[in-house]
C-alpha cells in the first residue's frame, strides 16, 4: 500500500477509534468494534498495531506529536528557553485540553484496568516532560530561572500553564478553549514562573489580566 493511502487509512481508523471509544469506553471498545466502524479488516488493526493498547498508544502519540516536534525542533536551535515556552504554551494547552485529549482521558478514569492511564502516560507526559526539562535548563543556564530540581520545575510550569483547566473540559464544565485564551494563558504562565523563581522579568511591562 502506497504510502500517502496508508497513511489516510490509518487516519480513518482512528477517527473510528475515538468513535468508539466516546460510545463504549475503552473496556468496552475492541478491535474488531472498531474495524467494523472503519470499514477496515479486524487482520489489517492487528498488522498495523498489534492489540487494542497498542492503537491506543498510537492515538496518544500521534496526539501529542505536533508539541514533540516543536519542542525538538526548538531545542536544535539556539532561541532563548523563555521565548521557547511562549510559542509552545500554547499548543501544549491545545493538546491538554483539545478534545481528543478530554475523550482519552474519560475513557482512562472509567477504565477499572488502569491500562490506558499508563498508555497515556507513556506516550504523552513521559515523552513531553523531558523535553521541557531540557527547555527549563537551558532557562538556568541562560541565567533566565533558577532552580534546584528540574523536575519540580517543569511541574511548577505545567500547573501555571494548565492548572484546572483538563480537568474542567474532561468533567464538562468547560468549553475548549480559543486561540486567544491559549496564548493569554501561556503569556500569564510564562511571567508569572520567571516572578516565581526569582528571574528578572525582561518582557514588555504590560499588565494582564487572568482570564
Amino acid at each position: 500500500m502506497r504510502e500517502e493511502k496508508r497513511s489516510l487509512r490509518q487516519e480513518q481508523i482512528e477517527t473510528a477509534a475515538y468513535e468508539v471509544l466516546e460510545a463504549k469506553g475503552y473496556g468496552g471498545t475492541s478491535m474488531l468494534g472498531i474495524a467494523k466502524q472503519a470499514r477496515a479488516s479486524n487482520e489489517t488493526l492487528y498488522n498495523w498495531y498489534g492489540d487494542k493498547q497498542g492503537l491506543f498508544q498510537a492515538l496518544v502519540t500521534r496526539n501529542a506529536q505536533e508539541v514533540k516536534s516543536h519542542l525538538e525542533q526548538e531545542l536544535l536551535t539556539d532561541t532563548s528557553a523563555m521565548t521557547i515556552l511562549r510559542t509552545l504554551g500554547p499548543k501544549l494547552l491545545k493538546l491538554l485540553t483539545g478534545d481528543r485529549a478530554v475523550a482519552l482521558n474519560r475513557a482512562a478514569a472509567a477504565d477499572s484496568t488502569g491500562e490506558l492511564g499508563a498508555t497515556l502516560s507513556k506516550a504523552g507526559r513521559e515523552t513531553v516532560f523531558p523535553l521541557l526539562e531540557q527547555v527549563l535548563l537551558r532557562a538556568k543556564d541562560e541565567g533566565q530561572l533558577s532552580f534546584e530540581d528540574s523536575r519540580t520545575a517543569v511541574g511548577l510550569y505545567l500547573d501555571l500553564l494548565v492548572g484546572d483547566q483538563q480537568i474542567r473540559r474532561v468533567i464538562g464544565r468547560l468549553p475548549s478553549p480559543s486561540s486567544a485564551f491559549c496564548d493569554h494563558r501561556a503569556e500569564l504562565a510564562v511571567r508569572h514562573l520567571r516572578k516565581l523563581l526569582g528571574a528578572p522579568d525582561q518582557f514588555p511591562d504590560h499588565k494582564l489580566e487572568t482570564p
